[in-house]
Formats: structure tokens, sequence, C-alpha cells
């Protein structure tokens, strides 16, 4: 808590002005860790049709990576995860903010599989899930690893769907 407090440049008492105790602070910065998170893959959900599926990945994944250089985003990212297993009311609040995204990029892959750039099956729900997991696995690693694995990740989710793909179903 101490680092926290110089961080922010504020006293303990100044800190706890603004919360009501230290559960309500670790719920806040968790809380502000996973909208920036979201946004970044709701502006991957919202990229223009017509882009491909492994350009637009790969730029969030580009952004999460600059995010997290700037101050450890994908650290703070996975405490935030392990904080919601520990905290059923932080658990609830991220699933209701992580809900309306991946109905989102449910619909990107439904764009995608009509336009014969992903195959009909599976599910765009499945295929959805599996994007969020890849921005997870992707956060996790910059966590973990740092700069080591960041190095080429975007490219090779870019040659995975590199555009129009044979729909054999």
């Amino acid at each position: 808590m101490q680092d926290l407090f110089a961080e922010a440049g504020l006293s303990a008492g100044a800190v706890y002005g603004y919360f009501s105790n230290k559960e309500d602070m670790v719920l806040a910065i968790a809380e502000q860790s996973m909208r920036e998170m979201i946004a970044m893959i709701h502006s991957f959900a919202a990229a223009p049709r017509g882009t491909g599926l492994g350009d637009a990945l790969g730029n969030v994944l580009e952004v999460i990576q600059r995010k997290h250089a700037q101050g450890r985003m994908g650290a703070m990212a996975v405490l935030s995860w392990s904080e919601a297993l520990r905290n059923p009311v932080l658990a609830s609040r991220f699933e209701a903010l992580l809900a309306p995204m991946r109905a989102d990029l449910a619909e990107v892959v439904r764009e995608h599989q009509a336009d014969g750039d992903l195959p009909k099956h599976p599910t765009p729900e499945a295929l959805a899930a599996v994007l969020m997991s890849i921005v997870s696995g992707f956060v996790l690693q910059l966590a973990l690893f740092d700069h080591q694995v960041a190095s080429g990740f975007a490219e090779a989710v870019r040659a995975l769907w590199p555009g129009h793909v044979e729909n054999t179903h």
C-alpha cells in the first residue's frame, strides 16, 4: 500500500478520503485496468468492415504492448484477474463489463463468416472466446515475461488470419 501512496503522491489519509477501505481501492484500480483493456478490444470489434481479422487483432495487441511498456499494464491486469477470483463483487463487475464486448466480438466474427473470411463453424461465440483468449494470453505472457514475448506476436496473429480463407463447409 505504501508504494501505491507514493506513486499517487498522496498520504494514506488523503487516499482513504476517496475510498472507504482498502478493498474499495483495489476494486477501483482493478476495474480501471479492465476498462482500459476492454476499450482496446472494443476498438478491435468496431474496426471497419473489410479490415482483416488478423490485422485488427494485431493492431490491438500492439496497443496493449505499448501500454504495457508505459506502465506494466499486463501485471495490473493479471493482479485484477486474480482479485476477481477472490472477490465475487469484482467478478460480477468484470462479467458486466465483458458481456457486451463478447457480443461485439461475436458480431465481428459473424461478419467475417458472412464474407467468407472465417469458416461457418464453429459458432461466432466460440470463435469470439478464442479471440479473447489470445488477448488475455498475450497479456499474461507480457506480465510474466515482459518484452521477451512481445517480439513478433502481432505479426504471428496476422499470419494466422491473413485475409480471405476457403470455406469448405
